[in-house]
């Protein structure tokens, strides 16, 4: 831990135009410096640097922040280690602290009780006659060796209702403690909470300072009504969207390599490091999220899908490529034969046999045209049509600019169509309609496109600004909604300032007035005062909302809509097609319906 005092200080000292020129070719503009963008690879000087202000601004990609977001995000280092970083280069010395004061971490009594469970679980796995059945399993079974049975520390949560319960409240660890760090659930039918795991195997998550944070739970044995993996739910100390599985021990490996290996889930991770490949992580769950890819990001530029080769296996590998490729990360794929996953392979031959794999591996956009070309989508009018709408979503994807031009050179080749058409095809605003604004020129109305203008921005200035508008934004809206990190992060906050009856004015900046933020970082904070202090004043803040609502529900929909056009590459039935076909359409009908509701930001502008 660093005290916020001196993290502010830090701050304050640090020259953030020497710490990016340190890595950037920066030249003066007026009161900021411009260069070439680091973080994507730009060329031309879009990348801002602020000193003034302390921030960063690439206006290309999107990316920004302060001076201590700029070595997390161009070197992969987490929070604690940038401020190391900027405080090297500033002259300020950070002392080394052994253990946080108790009030420093206002969840440390459920980090200790996640501690506590994580050890509880582990020591039924090895004791001799309650582990007996999972041992045989991870060990006999799935082959894992012990070493790596206990360096992942791999556990059992025993068949009983109450046993960890039991187990806590000897050690003084309340109900509601377990209830909030998601290891017990309150029970409908009885006064007493009943634990989450039962009778499954273990695997303990970590977070990036190698704390346990939370679990996943295997099954033992069949079940006609619970599933095979379940994960805890999330809590103040986890989040199964922005977990990315193995981080914590492989992304030293990912660095040095410049590569990290997808793989579905606990066990191929597992076997993988078990037997040498260290380079690994694994999503929690079938959907790969685009906060998982931009956490990845931050460690390399190049990652690699080892996900089954069977219809779910492929639409996963798909939807998970699409959302690297908007955080700026390369995506190849593997094919891997059918019935086998990453752990059989190495089980059977070892690193070697999976190399087989791996050094065939395919750009992602290359897979799809494989893909096609088995199915002789190419060779007709039609084929060649669905073709393009099933190519199209990973071209808008890609947000490297080279690579969206490497990618539309290679449909308008396979495909025949002109690249021309194709740029048409992706500027097309969805369900056909085009967004316009009326605005006054020389006294005559007259009419324009509307540009894109920060919705994200606006719509959280308008919550602070008026709490009340929360609970309605949040009918429609979702922390996974917002596209810029650190505003994510703000909504986050203010859902959960909301549902814990925090209610504070923010009127003005003082430290009570941003009661409800106070589980922030200081780099949100910052960002929190910004909107605070924004002069701008809405003439119509209804307007602002609805339309900022829209739109961002309108990036929700266009995902789900190239996600369908690409499972309709791998419908392998008509009843099937037609199920897509039908959602397809619905979803273009929604899309058509809030193109009404965007009215333009230009109605919006400051008085």
């Amino acid at each position: 831990m660093i005290a916020d005092e001196l993290v502010e200080e830090i701050r304050a000292q640090a020259d953030i135009a020497q710490i990016v020129g340190e890595h950037v070719q920066l030249r003066r503009s007026g009161r900021t410096y411009r260069g070439a963008c680091p973080l994507h690879g730009g060329e031309g000087p879009n990348f801002s640097v602020d000193p003034d202000r302390g921030v960063f601004k690439c206006f290309v990609c999107g990316e920004g922040g302060d001076v201590f977001a700029f070595p997390m995000k161009l070197l992969g280092l987490d929070f604690l280690e940038a401020v190391r970083f900027v405080a090297e280069r500033t002259g300020i010395p950070v002392p080394e602290v052994r253990a946080a004061r108790p009030e420093e971490d206002p969840f440390r009594d459920m980090r200790e009780a996640v501690a506590f469970a994580a050890e509880w679980f582990q020591g039924q796995l090895w004791d001799a006659e309650a582990g007996s059945r999972a041992r045989r399993y991870l060990l006999i079974e799935r082959a894992l060796p012990e070493d790596a049975v206990r360096r992942f520390g791999l556990g059992l949560a025993p068949g009983g209702w109450r046993g960890l319960r039991e187990a806590a409240a000897v050690h003084g660890i309340s109900d509601d403690v377990l209830v909030r760090g998601g290891l017990a659930k309150q029970s409908e039918r009885a006064r007493e909470p009943y634990d989450v795991f039962r009778g499954r195997v273990i695997f303990p998550i970590y977070d990036l300072r190698g704390r346990p944070s939370g679990f996943g739970g295997r099954l033992l044995g069949a079940s006609d009504d619970s599933p095979k993996y379940i994960n805890s739910p999330d809590s103040p100390i986890f989040h199964k969207g922005k977990t990315v599985y193995g981080l914590n021990w492989s992304r030293h490996a990912i660095r040095r390599l410049e590569l990290a290996m997808l793989v579905e889930g606990f066990m191929d991770l597992i076997s993988l490091m078990a037997r040498g490949v260290e380079n690994v992580v694994a999503p929690l769950g079938t959907a790969f999220t685009p906060d998982q890819a931009r956490t990845l990001s931050r460690y390399t530029k190049k990652a690699l899908l080892l996900y089954d080769s069977d219809k779910a296996g492929l639409r996963a590998t798909f939807r998970t490529a699409d959302e690297l490729l908007r955080s700026g990360v390369h995506p190849s794929v593997a094919t891997l034969p059918r019935g086998e996953d990453p752990d059989s392979i190495v089980r059977k031959g070892g690193p070697r046999a999976l190399a087989r794999y791996t050094d065939a591996a395919l750009d992602v956009m290359d897979r799809k045209i494989q893909i096609l070309e088995k199915r002789d989508y190419l060779k007709s009018i039609e084929g060649r049509r669905r073709a393009v709408d099933a190519l199209i979503p990973t071209v808008r994807a890609a947000s490297d600019g080279a690579l969206k031009d490497i990618y539309l050179d290679r449909v308008a080749t396979v495909t025949g169509v002109r690249r021309a058409t194709l740029e048409r095809e992706l500027a097309r605003p969805p369900g056909g309609w085009r967004r316009r604004q009326q605005v006054v020129t020389h006294g005559a109305r007259t009419e324009e496109a509307v540009p894109r203008l920060g919705p994200e921005r606006k719509l959280l200035i308008l919550l602070i600004r008026d709490r009340s508008l929360i609970p309605g934004v949040a009918e429609d809206v979702a922390p996974e909604d917002f596209a810029v990190d650190e505003y994510r992060e703000i909504y986050r906050g203010l859902l959960s300032s909301t549902a814990s009856g925090r209610s504070a004015s923010l009127e003005g900046a003082d430290s009570d007035e941003l009661a409800w933020a106070r589980d922030l970082s200081p780099t949100l904070l910052e960002i929190v005062r910004e909107f605070i202090a924004d002069p701008e004043e809405f003439t119509n803040p209804e307007a602002v909302r609805k339309d900022a609502v829209a739109r961002l529900m309108e990036r929700r929909l266009e995902r789900r809509r190239d996600e369908l056009k690409t499972e309709m590459l791998l419908a392998d039935t008509p009843q099937r097609e037609k199920e897509l076909l039908g959602e397809l359409y619905k979803i273009t009908q929604e899309l058509t319906g809030l193109g009404g509701r965007l009215v333009g930001w230009g109605q919006f502008k400051s008085d």
